[in-house]
């Protein structure tokens, strides 16, 4: 009996363990799900929906600032997003900042380089205004701690319009200048003042549509700018180490035969001056002979 029950509470303890643990690895990958999407609803904004059945024309622009596990794995995959949802990247601007940088002898001949650095990325892609929202809750799922995320939806519908109206007054009046150029200009000085004021008004209606062309392309495509960082990283590497001048110098039974070499070479190099001499001794020998012979007479 004392057996069976003993065999009975520790199947018992073991039951309510796994009960437990696979209650805890529950809880745990609830609290990262919650978490995943609390992210992403705190990355994501009404601003950057785009609503179909909408007259106004916004241009909608995001700026993200935030920490990532790895930038240049971060980047990746943001760059694939931005393809797959039929964006593109204008700008990008991966780059290591160094920090701090330090060597220590090892050993004779190693040397342990130690490199404190941050990687850092900025990007500026442009991406379907229908798809500005998705694309901004992909990006959502690299943030490891968000900086910040401004959201811009700017109506330009007023202004397209007034730019459409100018357009149209424009054309009018060029035709109406053409007229009276081809009907009624005779003097010179006229026709070159009509066709100045015709020329003005071309180049101010072209503006218009230039102006209109460029709103309607950040209408269709929406523009985010990007600045990816990671925490400091350290890298180690052991390098050949520097080894000391004296290092590479021979040893002592070479540099005296060197030197011997040297002072035979100097010796010589003495002899073959004085020999270059011969003249000047010559004379200053001879010279001494005649001095003493005609000095004692």
């Amino acid at each position: 009996m004392k057996t069976t029950a003993k065999l009975g509470l520790t199947a018992l303890t073991i039951i309510t363990l796994l009960f437990s643990c696979k209650k805890a690895d529950y809880d745990s990958g609830e609290l990262a799900d919650a978490k995943m999407a609390a992210d992403t609803t705190a990355i994501s904004s009404s601003a950057a929906v785009e609503h179909k059945d909408s007259k106004q024309k916004f241009i909608r622009t995001a700026d993200i600032k935030f920490k990532v596990k790895n930038v240049v794995k971060s980047t990746y995959a943001i760059e694939n997003a931005v393809q797959k949802f039929g964006g593109f990247v204008t700008y990008t601007n991966l780059q290591s900042n160094i920090h701090d940088q330090i060597k220590t002898k090892i050993s004779q001949d190693s040397t342990l380089e130690t490199t404190k650095y941050s990687v850092e990325n900025n990007i500026t892609i442009r991406v379907p205004n229908t798809k500005l929202d998705t694309i901004i809750k992909t990006i959502a799922k690299q943030i490891d701690f968000l900086d910040y995320r401004i959201i811009k939806a700017d109506d330009v519908s007023i202004k397209l319009l007034a730019n459409q109206l100018s357009q149209k007054r424009g054309a009018v009046n060029e035709k109406r200048v053409e007229i009276a150029i081809d009907s009624k200009g005779k003097k010179i000085k006229d026709v070159i003042d009509a066709e100045n004021a015709l020329a003005n008004q071309k180049e101010e209606n072209d503006n218009r549509i230039i102006e209109n062309l460029s709103m309607q392309d950040q209408i269709n495509f929406s523009t985010i700018t990007l600045q990816l960082y990671q925490n400091e990283t350290i890298k180690q590497e052991i390098m050949a180490g520097e080894k000391d001048s004296a290092a590479y110098k021979p040893n002592l039974g070479i540099q005296i035969v060197d030197a011997l070499k040297s002072g035979w070479y100097i010796l010589q190099a003495i002899l073959v001056f004085f020999v270059n001499l011969w003249p000047i001794i010559l004379l200053i020998i001879s010279g001494f002979f005649l001095y003493k012979k005609y000095y004692k007479k």
